[in-house]
């Protein structure tokens, strides 16, 4: 049994172009592209370096102050376990995060400029 697919929102059955060299390095020189460039430099640096930061912190103290995070907090939970399990949290928080941030603001960018650049001719 086969079924006939309806082509995609906004094709009309032909092919998109394909860009050349050119279009690439014009598209990198463009202001746009720059900006959008920025947008993601400006989310993803920072939030980096403060999980880099975040991890080494928590490496140190375990290594260096175990009297700290071993702390009893309550019950046989301790300050090291505590930290630990908020350092899975940071990352499911950050990439909750960036999943939010690509979708406002990098996504349209990059889909209005990659249909610009597909149909051009």
């Amino acid at each position: 049994m086969t079924t006939e697919a309806a082509p995609p929102p906004g094709s009309a059955g032909t092919p998109p172009a394909v860009p050349t060299a050119d279009d690439y390095t014009s598209v990198q020189q463009s202001a746009e592209f720059g900006e959008l460039r920025s947008s993601y430099r400006s989310f993803a640096f920072p939030l980096t370096v403060a999980f880099i930061a975040w991890y080494l912190l928590y490496v140190l103290l375990s290594n260096y102050a175990g009297g700290f995070m071993g702390t009893k907090l309550f019950g046989n939970i301790n300050v090291a376990l505590v930290l630990g399990l908020a350092q899975f949290a940071t990352t499911f928080l950050i990439a909750w995060l960036y999943a939010r941030h690509a979708a406002a603001r990098l996504d349209p960018r990059a889909e209005a400029i990659k249909a610009r650049m597909e149909a051009a001719e």
